[in-house]
């Protein structure tokens, strides 16, 4: 029988990528989380945390551990929800910017998911305008989204630059017309970067139009323009513009954006595990 105590500090581990931070996520001491680990490894003879001086990562029977151990302990939680008094119950709607789901929204959806299983989470991914949109017709509760510097809605998660990216920055210098790849309009990215390219009168033209970030990774990815992206969630493959190659790009910020007439226990509860999650991660980027 593996123990429920050693698994919860393996997947945390693996969330949080440290045993520093995972054993803030889990209020234990770093020697403890290691030792959850020395047992668990013990426990099935095999092992299963590969460290580096940088991070760590699972190795083989790591990874195929994971998805066992996250099993056991969503029933465990299941069942401790189902006996709780305060248990949360009901429907919310979620928005998420399509930027942020491709680098960061399955660490911030996994605890709550299993913490709370008999609320009901309906996600819709889209752009941040077209989010607020949704949003200011009723159809979402709560928006994890970009808004521009100055615009004074919702609650500051993080705030970071925006760059310039491209597979060959080399050869960017030497278009005279610079191929840009972008989201459709409302798109925030969009308006900056064509807003700053007009400002300082740089001719452009759009390659490559798509409401999907893959889709746009992919033509960056195949040389054909430079994308803009916030720093830390730039794609494999590219590379950030050399300083002065292409005027600066304001900072964007990422908010939470709740709705007035939604279940407010419920708003208050994923917003507080939404906060601490990315906080935590934006603070190891």
């Amino acid at each position: 029988m593996l123990d429920l105590v050693q698994l919860r500090s393996f997947v945390a581990l693996e969330q949080m990528g440290s045993f520093t931070l995972a054993a803030e996520k889990l209020t234990l001491g770093q020697s403890t989380v290691s030792q959850h680990i020395q047992r668990l490894e013990a426990a099935v003879g095999r092992k299963l945390v590969a460290r580096d001086t940088h991070r760590v990562s699972l190795t083989t029977d790591g990874q195929a551990l994971l998805a066992h151990a996250r099993s056991m302990l969503a029933i465990d939680d299941e069942v401790k929800a189902l006996f709780a008094e305060s248990s949360l119950r009901g429907r919310l709607r979620l928005g998420v910017s399509e930027d942020f789901v491709t680098s960061r929204l399955p660490g911030v959806l996994e605890d709550f998911v299993r913490a709370h299983p008999s609320v009901e989470l309906e996600l819709t991914v889209a752009l941040s305008g077209v989010l607020y949109q949704m949003q200011d017709g009723g159809e979402i509760d709560l928006v994890l989204a970009k808004r521009r510097l100055g615009d004074p809605r919702g609650e500051l998660v993080y705030r970071e630059p925006l760059v310039w990216l491209a597979r060959d920055p080399e050869r960017i210098k030497r278009d005279r017309v610079l191929p840009l790849i972008a989201f459709p309009p409302p798109s925030i990215t969009r308006s900056v970067a064509l807003e700053v390219l007009d400002r300082h009168r740089l001719p452009w033209r759009i390659v490559c139009t798509c409401g999907s970030l893959s889709g746009l990774t992919a033509a960056a990815q195949a040389g054909m323009g430079v994308l803009v992206q916030p720093r830390s969630m730039a794609p494999q493959g590219l590379r950030e513009l050399p300083a002065g190659t292409l005027p600066p790009l304001e900072d964007v910020e990422f908010v939470l954006v709740p709705s007035k007439g939604a279940d407010q226990k419920l708003l208050a509860a994923l917003s507080t595990e939404i906060l601490s999650k990315v906080r935590t991660l934006q603070g190891q980027a």
